[in-house]
């Protein structure tokens, strides 16, 4: 009988127990979000392959669908996209774009800072512990920026990415000296460590953060793939997570990547759990636990612009927008 009373109480706590805020006043938003976007964007002809590619081709490169994207982007408050440039090669060289398609999407994307997505997975497309690797990546990246000036830097994405890992932070040095005056150095960061998941490759540590964020212009957090299967605690870490990377942070421009994308069956994402409607909420309660927002705090960052649907940019404009072009003070 007492375990039975116990279990009441407890599925009865949980009942009540509330861990998100919704908004719909756009108090958080501050017109300066993000989103990871499709490779095809900047692709060369070699990426694309058969009918469907082919097809995905002359849809990307028309401009009538750079203006339509551009409208979508501009209408959500969307100032920073990330274009996939991935994976780097075995030399660090980056993938191969097409020249007329980047002088396009720029014309077309006038006023939003593109910033092209760069990096791969960790000892397969990316050696950060082989100075000669290092040194080919570092020089492709300064040679994209010289022969395009219209992106505004680089966001850089590799995985997985160890809290502590010097070789990571060299490479960050590095790239730092090289970029040219005024350009961008974004990182794709991971959240602090949770109960809730762990896996250390995953979750950088306080101090380890602060170096990172010390290093670079802008850091965009993936707080997603938790593997969580329950909408309450994931609402509850994401309002954690929130707080704490913008005190880590230590005043580098935050962006809180959030997700929007459907991987069923792999484990790691259940998007019944992790979706905008549940991150949002998250965000929102984080927010509402400062004293006031953080001068850095820049926005959301959504991942990603090729799985977005209709109803979720319609969540994003009713439950987060500032839809009369103003963010609503707290």
């Amino acid at each position: 009988m007492p375990v039975l009373l116990l279990a009441g109480v407890g599925s009865a706590a949980y009942v009540c127990w509330s861990p998100g805020k919704d908004f719909t006043d756009g108090r958080h938003d501050r017109g300066h979000n993000a989103i990871w976007l499709q490779h095809g964007w900047l692709a060369d002809d070699a990426w694309f392959s058969g009918d469907a590619g082919d097809a995905l081709k002359l849809r990307l490169r028309d401009s009538e669908e750079i203006a339509r994207l551009a409208q979508i982007l501009r209408m959500h408050r969307i100032t920073d996209v990330f274009p996939h440039l991935c994976p780097a090669g075995p030399n660090g060289q980056l993938p191969g774009l097409d020249p007329g398609q980047v002088q396009r999407f720029l014309d077309g994307t006038q006023g939003i800072r593109v910033i092209p997505w760069v990096g791969g997975v960790r000892g397969v497309h990316c050696l950060p512990d082989v100075p000669a690797w290092r040194h080919g990546f570092v020089a492709s990246v300064r040679e994209l920026l010289a022969s395009f000036p219209g992106f505004a830097g680089v966001h850089l994405n590799i995985e997985p990415w160890p809290s502590g890992d010097a070789d990571l932070l060299e490479l960050l040095d590095e790239l730092r000296a090289a970029l040219p005056p005024g350009k961008i150095l974004s990182v794709a960061a991971y959240p602090p460590p949770t109960v809730w998941h762990r896996f250390p490759d995953v979750h950088w540590e306080q101090e380890y953060f602060r170096e990172v964020a010390g290093r670079v212009d802008q850091v965009s957090v993936m707080m997603y793939d938790t593997s969580l299967r329950w909408a309450k605690p994931y609402r509850r870490l994401i309002a954690q997570w929130t707080t704490e990377v913008l005190i880590w942070s230590a005043g580098t421009p935050v962006l809180l990547g959030l997700p929007a994308y459907d991987d069923t069956g792999v484990g790691y994402h259940h998007p019944a759990v992790e979706n905008l409607e549940h991150a949002l909420a998250g965000v929102h309660a984080g927010l509402c636990s400062l004293d006031a927002l953080p001068s850095h705090y820049q926005g959301i960052a959504l991942y990603s612009e090729w799985e977005m649907d209709d109803d979720e940019w319609r969540h994003l404009r009713e439950h987060f927008l500032a839809t009369d072009g103003l963010t609503v003070s707290r």
